[in-house]
């Protein structure tokens, strides 16, 4: 089986680098300097961690209008950005398992390889900011019992959900299943898809 918990190890790294500055215009550096599955996870999981604080930060009650609205430009690119990643983790994995024998009763997944990595590397950010919550001192015992609580429980999923892709991974190189990818293929960013920006609004 795949060393999955590298990939939590990396997505770890991702967050404590982020957090070294912790500023969403940060500038973006992957020490991972060669293509590969390091690199692109490093990508992927900072992309998350950037997007994560823009999402709290338009959330203040106070924030100016023309402020939210440049801000929600952002997490749409983001989400575009985390899109094209994600389908690169899958053209590796597909690289990687492409051409293996299936076996006669192969089956198909719900989901590829890259996306249920892409729900690790949130599982990793639910994590990191449920622990952060521990620290809190302006709030009482009941808030931290219940942070706790559900602490313990994205640890249980990530502990699933990491075997779970482990298991997925090696069915996919033992031909047990199906290594296929569908493209995202999100309409609302694309101009010649997208009613309003092509302009045929009635």
């Amino acid at each position: 089986m795949q060393d999955i918990d590298s990939f939590n190890r990396l997505f770890d790294q991702v967050i404590a680098d982020y957090h070294l500055r912790d500023h969403v215009d940060q500038e973006f550096v992957n020490p991972y300097k060669e293509e590969g599955i390091d690199s692109l996870l490093y990508h992927k999981c900072w992309i998350d961690t950037l997007q994560w604080h823009l999402e709290d930060i338009i959330r203040s009650p106070s924030i100016d209008p023309m402020e939210a609205l440049a801000i929600k430009r952002r997490i749409d690119a983001s989400n575009q950005e985390r899109t094209d990643v994600v389908e690169l983790i899958d053209d590796y994995f597909l690289n990687l398992f492409g051409t293996v024998t299936l076996q006669p009763d192969a089956k198909l997944n719900t989901e590829s390889p890259a996306w249920a990595i892409d729900r690790l590397s949130i599982l990793a950010l639910k994590i990191f900011h449920m622990k952060e919550q521990l620290y809190r001192t302006d709030v009482d015992e009941d808030h931290l019992n219940a942070v706790k609580n559900k602490l313990d429980i994205l640890l249980i999923q990530r502990k699933d959900l990491t075997q779970a892709i482990g298991q997925l991974l090696e069915d996919l190189r033992a031909g047990r299943k199906i290594m296929k990818v569908y493209r995202q293929m999100k309409m609302y960013n694309d101009p010649s898809l997208n009613p309003v920006l092509y302009g045929d609004v009635k």
